[in-house]
């Protein structure tokens, strides 16, 4: 039955974006099925609106549609089926070549981004493509983890835990090998030899190393050394691609690739990634020991404008650098309490509009994905069109940072032990040092600082009059029919 409902949503998303051949591209995120189109102007975005699976549209580099955590990972594949089934099914509407169907879609992709992103945005963008499909391995792993925690502090089953310990720390010993496979992959060389230079930042043998007067230790430079290291590895191998003769290219290219980006890694990289991943942990540690609240406050108030302009995702090999660290990152709760805000914000318009359905009904769907932390339904169909609530939603969110920070600053330090998740869906990831009781209530209570003022914020200054005039009206009501002058009144008879 699963199965079935999502290829109905895909059936049905499908005609909506202009059919099989309007399809250059098809992959997803966490929450989005992002397509290339041929054709922008094919596209009904109102009736796509209103397939019940889809919680919102985004256009960005590509044409993004919002379908939620798990759904979206379930109806991509579906989609990509019904693509090629109408493909195939009509062979005769393809008057180009695969390989020019291919190259005109490198090409219109490439105009959209220059039209939608700049040089530094492309450059977060390919960041996140590294990182983002190590998500659900970081979640995985980091509720395993969090699941034996709880088993080894109540006493239970204690032949359990080092089976469970394993399982959880197995995938982060090794992330810095899927870091430099990723990168290379998204800069366009061999991705195998991406993480075969990645790897030598893990492997126990580089204890034996001097480097700049110090021992190396594996794993010293982390996700950032592997990134570094794998971007090397690329530029080596295209050097080498242009200049070693095509009979050599077999031996001599991997060789050198390898060679040259581990030397350089191992005396150079290492050390100085090691250096700047310690600065970051001991930074994140001091902003949050002395000016917690404040920071806090500016953190969660700053972060959906952040995730607006796609530039959170700057954010993510620093919460992956932290979690190396220390087991968790401690700036993931404070910028959950975002998403919090948002929450209150929406619901606070729902009951400011009454009689607008249709911005009552969005509120209504994105409300429960908006609990769990995926907040893109609400700010892009609600509160962003909107303006003010907007605004009024940051000012919730700053005050569930305040919180959350007034608490590590008195001493109090807990965060998420994986990335992607947040709202209630992040309780299952905290950890901290005061007991997971203690961490649970402080994050609690920042959500619910959050809702309230978000909700206090919009509610009282989140419209303006002329505001609520224009948008507490139903736009498919039919227009009223003119009011009919009054019939005279008869005199009186004597």
């Amino acid at each position: 039955m699963s199965t079935d409902k999502n290829r109905a949503t895909a059936a049905a998303i499908l005609p909506l974006v202009g059919g099989p051949d309007n399809i250059l591209s098809i992959a997803h995120c966490m929450t989005r099925l992002r397509i290339t189109l041929r054709d922008r102007s094919l596209v009904q975005d109102e009736a796509l609106k209103a397939v019940p699976a889809v919680m919102g549209v985004v256009e960005d580099d590509t044409y993004q549609i919002v379908l939620g955590p798990g759904t979206v990972a379930r109806v991509t594949p579906e989609f990509e089926a019904l693509v090629a089934e109408g493909r195939s099914a009509a062979p005769a509407a393809h008057s180009v070549t695969a390989d020019e169907l291919a190259a005109q879609g490198a090409a219109i992709k490439d105009a959209q981004k220059a039209k939608n992103s700049t040089p530094f945005k492309l450059f977060l963008r390919r960041i996140a493509n590294i990182f983002v499909p190590l998500i659900p391995a970081l979640i995985g792993c980091g509720i395993i983890a969090g699941l034996n925690g709880f088993i080894t502090n109540m006493g239970w089953l204690p032949a359990v835990v080092p089976a469970l310990a394993a399982m959880a720390s197995g995938f982060m010993s090794l992330i810095a090998v899927f870091v430099g496979y990723n990168t290379a992959k998204e800069f366009g060389g061999t991705a195998i030899l991406g993480g075969a230079v990645a790897a030598i930042i893990v492997f126990p043998g580089v204890a034996k190393i001097d480097a700049f007067g110090q021992q190396l230790s594996p794993g010293q430079g982390g996700v950032l050394g592997a990134l570094a290291a794998a971007l090397l590895a690329v530029q080596v191998e295209k050097w080498c691609r242009k200049w070693v003769p095509e009979a050599l290219d077999v031996l001599v290219t991997p060789t050198l690739t390898v060679l040259v980006s581990g030397l350089v890694t191992l005396f150079g990289l290492m050390f100085i990634a090691g250096e700047v991943s310690t600065a970051i942990g001991t930074f994140a540690t001091w902003l949050l020991a002395t000016g917690g609240a404040f920071a806090g406050l500016v953190l969660g108030g700053l972060f959906l404008p952040l995730v607006m302009l796609g530039l959170h995702q700057a954010l993510i090999p620093i919460h992956t650098t932290l979690i190396e660290q220390t087991g968790y990152t401690v700036l993931l709760p404070i910028l959950a309490m975002a998403g919090a805000g948002q929450v209150g914000a929406a619901i606070a318009v729902y009951y400011k509009l009454p009689r607008n359905r249709s911005i009552r009904s969005t509120i209504k769907s994105a409300l429960p994905a908006g609990f769990l932390g995926v907040g893109e339904p609400l700010i892009y169909g609600v509160s962003l069109p909107l303006g003010r609530p907007f605004i009024t939603a940051c000012i919730g969110g700053a005050a569930g940072g305040a919180f959350i920070g007034l608490f590590n600053q008195l001493g109090t330090a807990f965060g998420s032990t994986a990335i992607g998740p947040s709202g209630w869906a992040l309780f299952p990831l905290l950890d901290g040092k005061s007991g997971m009781g203690m961490t649970i209530a402080i994050y609690a209570g920042g959500l619910a600082v959050g809702y309230l003022v978000g909700f206090a914020a919009t509610y009282f200054f989140g419209f303006t009059k002329q505001m609520l005039t224009d948008f507490n009206t139903d736009p498919d009501a039919e227009p009223a029919p003119p009011a009919q002058p009054e019939p005279a009144k008869q005199p009186a008879l004597a």
